[in-house]
């Protein structure tokens, strides 16, 4: 393209062929570092993010205090055995617990659950008000109850939590497996966010859960949990 510089302002020159002022220089330099900018805000960005979605996977680093579950990231699911063709899947839609956590003492922590077993799902609303009705007998016993009574480290991220399980008004205790996955800052929360996985084994039996037999019904139930804690507002 044939330009000309203007000598009476050496920072504009004029490209007859395109009949368009262009403007180089200060201005252009700006505009340049300005876009700069943009760009590399915009590589940082992820870096950014997944330093603050980062998990701590070490319990001392976390806040004490009272922890409520996040009931937007919590499941109960559970299996049990259809005519040994098949794990048959559950799970409850409404869940609550709280944890008093001690980063100094986290074998000192204390759990509480509360399911309510009106909210059982397996995709058949029919057979989930059967379920709840003639199976959990929810009108007499409207909640299952966990409540932890001591909790012994495995590993680094592992331990197990033994308590009570009270479901269809029987008591007994049990044992869960549990991971926790970590801890962190939670920007879209506003708070400190911790997450575990656990998973137990129970005998429906034991519990007078559903009066078929194991050739229809298997007795063993595998439950599978995925939960994350929120810390309270009020808490230091």
């Amino acid at each position: 393209i044939a330009c000309r510089r203007v000598d009476a302002n050496p920072e504009t020159v004029i490209c007859p062929s395109r009949s368009k002022l262009w403007l180089f220089g200060r201005a252009c330099t700006v505009h340049i570092c300005a876009m700069l900018r943009f760009g590399l805000t915009l590589l940082l960005l992820p870096l950014s993010l997944a330093a603050c979605a980062t998990p701590t996977i070490h319990p001392r680093a976390l806040p004490a205090g009272e922890w409520s579950l996040d009931p937007h990231h919590a499941s109960v699911t559970w299996q049990v055995q259809h005519m040994g063709l098949s794990w048959y899947t559950g799970r409850f839609d409404r869940i609550e617990a709280r944890l008093d956590f001690d980063p100094a003492e986290p074998e000192a922590a204390r759990l509480t659950a509360l399911i309510d077993p009106r909210s059982i799902s397996t995709g058949d609303p029919d057979f989930d008000t059967v379920l709840a009705e003639d199976w959990f007998h929810a009108d007499r016993h409207s909640q299952i109850v966990f409540t932890s009574d001591r909790i012994q480290p495995t590993g680094p991220q592992t331990g197990t939590v033994t308590g009570q399980l009270t479901l269809n008004g029987r008591t007994a205790d049990i044992e869960l497996d549990v991971t926790f996955n970590g801890g962190l800052d939670n920007f879209l929360e506003g708070r400190s966010a911790i997450g575990f996985s656990a998973s137990t084994t129970l005998d429906r039996t034991a519990f007078g859960i559903g009066a078929l037999p194991q050739e229809i019904v298997g007795d063993t139930v595998r439950v599978s949990i995925e939960v994350e804690f929120l810390l309270e507002d009020n808490a230091s």
